[in-house]
Order: structure tokens, then C-alpha cells, then sequence
């Protein structure tokens, strides 16, 4: 063994530190820590060439790197440091290097590696016919090869590779660039970019382009979108997404997100110069500006309180649907939106241990075909809502409370609510194991209403009114050897206001509601503020849970009530309605992991007849995954006033170890259509994701039709999604 002081240890191992070479500590250390062992079974001095050789199973060890050689020279004149044959390089992380041969000089400036390759300990893969170090960050690699496919034998083709004439890494930069760059997909060539660029995998995020979306739509013609992504700080940056259709003119695209200390902004925007175009991409009209914006943040004020908005805006009722536009509905605020319908809001939220308070601006545009009505949709300007609650102890809880919600609109009627109440609850344990909830709830509303039709006198409607009562439950538990049964008969009745609903008082916020188990034991069952359920009420039911020893569980809860008098303001599909509702109940079954099911229905008062179903499913066994929703509603029960039945389903079925199929549907089977029906074939494995998916969508939207799709993803480890968000 022949132990050599760090001038030959950095120069030798500091090659390995990065793609091609690194930079060592300084050659003038002579702690313990920076000495190199360095082992072979031969070392040597050649005088007349002033050469230092080692040959034959060379093995050196610095700071933790540990390289191999058949052969290693040291030019004490030039200070060069040559290894060569099977030269392996283990870095302390795991990273492992290989060449042919190493060369470095004595500043580490310069320096090459034939047959250089790298394995990362995240599989990440890089190889080079010619590796050069031309200064402290720069290096440049020949004939490369990128991928983070793991090679398991030397001969295998990766799922997916970037074949490069020339790649550079700019270690300060923490960028990987490519000359000449062909993606292959299975050592099959799919894409050729002049130019591209993205960051090492291991690094900061950084500027540069991002795989493009390549596509074909019969809308829009042959698609290129080609993002690229300023970094602009560490806190925000900026991607530009420049889109070009063969059929219609280009479209601009940005995200934009910035953190701040407190808090964050995200906006996504497009906008292009266009007339309108139907499914086939044939244009009509105005050629004029169109786009969109959607954006949110959120700040925090103090501990207690934030801000924030979110902004929905269109140009175009279609515009999202004609340029595939994705964002539509996303919750930017506390409240979300309907269907077709964009919400912009701003607003202010704060809570502590005892209080809560929001308050919020928001205002509405309709994307829908029918809206001759869209003017007659209310913005709240504002809604607002605050809540005190005290701990009385063994007495219960009490709180006060405060709401407001000013309605205005372009055309019709505006209406002005404010209200204040409070409520009292508390719950004791009764001789016998009975389980009993007393309550009590006040609320003071006042309507203005000078700008809505009444039938009344004057142009303001007030309205006092309560409700006290309890609920009594006798919860009864029978352990077992094998499962575990709880059995919970529940009562409730309660005193009211006699008829508190004034017909002059607008319903805004209780049209679509409707009575099920989640407020079957309330003492008012109307969850909003224009409607209350007043008069005298009982309700009764039973609830179970089984737990088996295996984790299996069941649950369900069922029950009906009854009311001392018909509300006319209520509708049947409130349930309501009359003075007996429907049956509700509310079952579900959790076998863990592979299955679980959970199902509401509702059964008419007189003939038990089904008249609202709605049934959840998901499956998880070994090769299945799928989720599942079907419901369906009576005519009678319909807030629209019409039957609906339908299902949608999501699933995929793995085939083999990496090939699996995707099959999802969206039925309306009332109206006997698919509203989407997909069928997909996808491959997955450690380093990447494709799917293929052929899609079907009879969706009619005023010119825009029933169309057919090609979807195609492909997901890179590392290197994050290509492919077409929707071919059509």
C-alpha cells in the first residue's frame, strides 16, 4: 500500500464531483481528513518521463469517494492526473461514475473522459462518447444520451431517452442543455428540438423550456404549444405558452405565481385575435381580442384574520370550450361555483377559539346558452357572517350571531337581508344510559325590499321567530368476539314559530334543498336564511355501526318526520313539504383498502317507492381501481322538474406488470346518451407514464358539437408531462 499526501487525492477524485469533473478542496491540506489512500498491486516512479504509476486493481479513497482503475499516472511536471481502463468513481451520496479514461490538470480547469456514463441514486442516467471540463462550471458532453430509466443490463433500451450531437451542464446554473436533441420513446425517435434545455433533476428550479403540447383537433387544426419557464426569484416565476393552430390564429398563454411572506398569488390568463369558430374550425363574426383570466390569492393579515380573492372572467361564453381551456370551477376563495357559471370574489375571513367572522364581495357571469336571465342573476355585495360562542360549562354552549346578504341585480329585483340570532345547546347523560340534547334558537330578520314586487304593504318586511326542543337518544352496545354492534334509537321534537315564511319575503338561498339524514334531527331542517322551518316537528329514527374485528364497518342511519302543519313555501322537493316527509336514509360499507360503498336514499311517505337514490363506489383490489357514482331522482323530487338518472364511472385495470387499461364513462340514462365515454390503453413503468385514450363527447353547446378525441400523455420522471391535453 502506498499512502499519497491530498495534491494527488484532489486531483484524482475531484475529477468525479460532478457530470464530467469537479472542483477538489486545496492541494495544500495535510489534515487527516484530506489525505488519499491510495492501493494497487504495482506502484512505481518512471525518472526519465518524471511519472508516478500505479497499475493493476488501483483503488484510491478521498473524503468519502472512493475510485477504481486498471491504471493511474501522475505527471509530477505537469501535474496531470491520467486514469484509465474500467475507471469507476463512487461518490458518497451514491452517484456512480464510469469512463474509459480520466484526464485532469493540476487547476482542475480542464480535463476530459471517453466513454464517460453516471447513475444517480434516483436512476437517472447520462452518458457521452467525449466529456470535457473546459472550466470550474462548464461542462460539455458529446454524443449524449439522458435518461432516468433504470438499465438494468447494458444492452437495454430505455423507455424513454434524449439523444443529443451535444449537451452542456452548467453546474452554477444547475442546467442540463442539448444541441441536435431527438426524444426517443423505446429507441424509437418521436420528437426532434433544434434546442432544449431543463434543469438537473437534483437542482433548484430553474429557467428554461418545457416539453411542448403536440396535437391534432379538429377545431383548431395541428397544435404546437411550446412553454417556457422564467424563474424570475426564488419566490415567483412566470411561464409563457405560446400556442399555434394550423386553423385559427396563435393564442398566448401565462401562469404567473409569486409567494410573498403572507401569503400567495396564482393567475393563469390567454388571450388571441380571432373570430369565433365552431366544432370543425370554420370562422364567424367579429375577428376582435378574446381571453380569459383566473387567479386567487391569499394574505395573512394577523393571527387571527387573512384576505383574499379570486377572479373568473371570459370574454366569450365558449371561449374555454373552444381552446380547451382547464380551470373552470376550481374553488379561489370560500366560496365555489355551479357549472358554467364563473364566480370572482374578494373577501375576509377570521377566527379564533371562541369567534368566526367572513365577509365577502361577489359577483357572477353565466357561460350558459339560456341566459336571456344572466342579468337577472344577484350578485352579493356583500355577504357577510360573524358568530360569538360561550362555554357555559355544565350548562352547554351559547352563541350569538350576526349575517347580512345584499342582493343586487342588472335586471329585476334587488332584496337586502339582515339577521341576528342565537342558539343554545347542551347535552346530559340521563339515569338509565339515556342520551339527552336540549336546544333552543332565535333569529330577527330584516328584509328591504323596496325594489321587489310585495304583496304586502310598505317596503320592508321584519320577522321574529324560535324553536326549542330536545333530542333523546338511547344508544345500546353489544361487544363481540367477532364484531362490535352499537344500536342508537333517536327521537327528536321541538316547538316552533307558527308559520314564520312571509309571502313577501323572496326565496334566494333555499331553492335546491332538500331534507336528508344530515338534518333529519335538527331543530330547524331548512339550512338557509329566506326560508325556516317553523311549527311544531318530530322526528324520529334509528342509527347502527358494526365494527368488525377485521376493520370492517358498517354504519347507517334512517328516519322520517313529521310537522303540526303544511308550509305552502316549501316545494316536494325540499322534502319538506306537507306534514310528513319521505323516508331518508343513509347507509354505508367500508371493507378497508379494496371496496367501499356509500348510499342515500329516499323513500316516498305512502308507498315506499324509490324516489332519490345516490350510490358511491370504490374499488382498490390488486389489478382493479375504479370509482363510481350513480343516482337518480323521480320526477316529483326534482328541482328541475324532470326524471334524471345517470352514472359516472373512472376506472383502470392493469393487464400486466406495466400494460393497463382505462375504461371512463358519463351516462345520462334518462336522456339514453353518453355525455363522455372514454376507452384508453397506457404503459407505465419506474421512469415514465403513457396513456392512450380514445374519447367520444356528445356535449352540444350552441356551434360547438358532439366531437371525438385522441388523448395523449406521456410522463417523464424528472422531466414532468408531455403530450395533448385534447385531440379532437
Amino acid at each position: 500500500m502506498a499512502v499519497w499526501k491530498s495534491a494527488l487525492a484532489a486531483v484524482v477524485l475531484g475529477a468525479a464531483g460532478h457530470t464530467a469533473f469537479a472542483q477538489s478542496e486545496s492541494a495544500s491540506a495535510e489534515t487527516e481528513a484530506s489525505r488519499v489512500t491510495l492501493t494497487a498491486d504495482d506502484v512505481y516512479v518512471m525518472e526519465d518521463e518524471n511519472l508516478v504509476v500505479a497499475e493493476g486493481n488501483v483503488q484510491a479513497e478521498y473524503e468519502g469517494r472512493v475510485m477504481t482503475a486498471d491504471r493511474l499516472t501522475y505527471d509530477r511536471q505537469t501535474a496531470k492526473v491520467r486514469a484509465q481502463g474500467n475507471v469507476v468513481i463512487l461518490e458518497p451520496d451514491g452517484t456512480q461514475r464510469f469512463a474509459e479514461e480520466i484526464e485532469t490538470d493540476a487547476n482542475l480547469a480542464n480535463g476530459y473522459a471517453v466513454g464517460f456514463s453516471m447513475r444517480t441514486t434516483d436512476g437517472t442516467t447520462a452518458s457521452a462518447n467525449l466529456a470535457r471540463r473546459e472550466n470550474e462550471t462548464y461542462n460539455s458532453l458529446e454524443r449524449a444520451v439522458f435518461t432516468s430509466c433504470e438499465l438494468c443490463e447494458e444492452d437495454t433500451t430505455p423507455t424513454w431517452a434524449i439523444r443529443a450531437r451535444k449537451a452542456v451542464f452548467d453546474e452554477e446554473e444547475g442546467m442540463y442543455s442539448y444541441r441536435d436533441a431527438v426524444l426517443e420513446i423505446a429507441g424509437v425517435p418521436i420528437i426532434y428540438l433544434p434546442y432544449f434545455a431543463h434543469p438537473d433533476p437534483q437542482a433548484e428550479r430553474r429557467s428554461g423550456f418545457l416539453f411542448p403540447t403536440v396535437g391534432s383537433s379538429s377545431k383548431r387544426g395541428f397544435v404546437y404549444q411550446q412553454p417556457y419557464l422564467w424563474a424570475i426569484s426564488p419566490y415567483q416565476d412566470l411561464t409563457v405558452s405560446p400556442m399555434i393552430n394550423s386553423k385559427v390564429n396563435p393564442v398566448m398563454e401565462l401562469d404567473y405565481r409569486k409567494r410573498f411572506w403572507s401569503g400567495q398569488v396564482n393567475f393563469n390568463a390567454s388571450f388571441t385575435h380571432e373570430q369565433n369558430f365552431d366544432s370543425d374550425g370554420e370562422t364567424f363574426g367579429d375577428e376582435k381580442w378574446r381571453g380569459h383570466i383566473f387567479g386567487n390569492g391569499k394574505f395573512r393579515l394577523t393571527n387571527n384574520w387573512l384576505w383574499g380573492f379570486g377572479v373568473e372572467k371570459m370574454s366569450d361564453d365558449l371561449y374555454s370550450r373552444r381552446y380547451d381551456i382547464d380551470g373552470e370551477n376550481e374553488q379561489r376563495g370560500l366560496y365555489t361555483n355551479q357549472p358554467r357559471l364563473l364566480l370572482s370574489q374578494i373577501f375576509t375571513q377570521g377566527q379564533s377559539a371562541n369567534w368566526y367572522a367572513d365577509a365577502s364581495l361577489l359577483t357572477f357571469d353565466s357561460l350558459r346558452f339560456d341566459d336571456a336571465r344572466e342579468d337577472s342573476i344577484a350578485d352579493a355585495l356583500p355577504l357577510a357572517f360573524a358568530e360569538r360562542v360561550f362555554d357555559f360549562g355544565d350548562y352547554g354552549y351559547a352563541s350569538v350571531n350576526a349575517s347580512a346578504a345584499y342582493l343586487v341585480r342588472d335586471a329585476g329585483s334587488d332584496s337586502q337581508r339582515t339577521s341576528v340570532g342565537a342558539d343554545w345547546s347542551m347535552s346530559k347523560v340521563l339515569p338509565g344510559g339515556f342520551l339527552a340534547e336540549p336546544f333552543a334558537e332565535a333569529r330577527f330578520d330584516h328584509y328591504d325590499l323596496s325594489d321587489f314586487p310585495t304583496e304586502g304593504e310598505g317596503d320592508t318586511v321584519e320577522r321574529g321567530f324560535g324553536t326549542a326542543g330536545m333530542q333523546v337518544s338511547y344508544p345500546l352496545f353489544r361487544p363481540g368476539k367477532s364484531v362490535d354492534i352499537t344500536v342508537e334509537p333517536i327521537i327528536m321534537g321541538a316547538v316552533g314559530t307558527s308559520g314564520p315564511n312571509d309571502s313577501d319575503i323572496p326565496i334566494e338561498d333555499g331553492d335546491f334543498y332538500e331534507l336528508d339524514t344530515s338534518s333529519l334531527f335538527d331543530g330547524n331542517a331548512q339550512a338557509g336564511y329566506d326560508l325556516y322551518e317553523g311549527d311544531s316537528k318530530l322526528a324520529a329514527g334509528i342509527s347502527t355501526v358494526a365494527r368488525w374485528k377485521s376493520g370492517v364497518q358498517f354504519t347507517g342511519i334512517a328516519g322520517r318526520r313529521w310537522r303540526s302543519r303544511n308550509d305552502p313555501r316549501f316545494d316536494e322537493s325540499s322534502n319538506l313539504d306537507g306534514t310528513v316527509s319521505d323516508w331518508v336514509g343513509a347507509f354505508s360499507l367500508d371493507l378497508g383498502n379494496p371496496f367501499s360503498i356509500q348510499t342515500k336514499v329516499r323513500l316516498d311517505d305512502d308507498t315506499l317507492e324509490l324516489n332519490r337514490v345516490d350510490t358511491s363506489l370504490d374499488l382498490n383490489l390488486n389489478r382493479v381501481k375504479a370509482s363510481a357514482l350513480y343516482y337518480q331522482i323521480k320526477e316529483d323530487v326534482s328541482a328541475s322538474g324532470s326524471p334524471q338518472e345517470g352514472i359516472l364511472l373512472q376506472s383502470e385495470i392493469t393487464v400486466t406488470d406495466n400494460y393497463f387499461v382505462l375504461y371512463g364513462l358519463q351516462r345520462d340514462i334518462e336522456g339514453n346518451r353518453d355525455i363522455r365515454h372514454s376507452l384508453g390503453l397506457g404503459y407505465q413503468d419506474d421512469c415514465s407514464r403513457f396513456e392512450l385514450i380514445f374519447e367520444r363527447s356528445e356535449q352540444i353547446d350552441r356551434q360547438l358539437g358532439p366531437s371525438d378525441s385522441i388523448l395523449f400523455r406521456f410522463s417523464l420522471k424528472t422531466l414532468g408531462q408531455v403530450g395533448s391535453n385534447n385531440f379532437e
